[in-house]
């Protein structure tokens, strides 16, 4: 069970990286981040997924902890990759926008061992809420998944 909060946690993370906003449309934006964030995290560098959130980000994952902070949020990850989590996957079901943030529903999947110790498929969905920068990137103000 604690396996599937990690993966679950994983894939809320789902989330994300600063782009620029004018590069692309915030579809392309999401998709760009979500694969730079599952890179990241497939790579094991949890130091790297905290830097896409913002310094006062929220990570809700389904544990019910409230994890505050790019230092909070590196250590659960952490804690994610460290129990052998891998081929996370983030995709958008929805993205909304207006002037100061995207919010995106997302599917998230990943791989890791079940409580018996066999591999499995862990999945569930997401929310992102990207806030814009003033130098047109975004950056994860809040995450939650289950």
């Amino acid at each position: 069970m604690r396996t599937q909060i990690m993966l679950a946690a994983i894939a809320a993370a789902t989330s994300l990286l600063p782009l620029a906003a004018d590069a692309e449309t915030s579809e392309g934006q999401v998709k760009s981040a979500y694969e730079a964030w599952d890179a990241a995290f497939n790579q094991g560098d949890a130091k790297a997924v905290a830097g896409f959130y913002a310094d006062d980000a929220m990570l809700l994952p389904p544990t019910h902890d409230v994890i505050e902070g790019t230092g909070g949020i590196e250590q659960f990850f952490t804690g994610v990759i460290g129990s052998g989590v891998t081929g996370h996957k983030l995709e958008p079901i929805r993205i909304m926008e207006d002037d100061d943030q995207v919010v995106v529903a997302a599917r998230w999947s990943a791989q890791g061992k079940d409580q018996a110790g066999a591999a499995t498929t862990f999945q569930g969905i997401a929310t992102h809420v990207f806030d814009k920068q003033d130098d047109g990137s975004l950056k994860l103000e809040l995450h939650t998944f289950n």
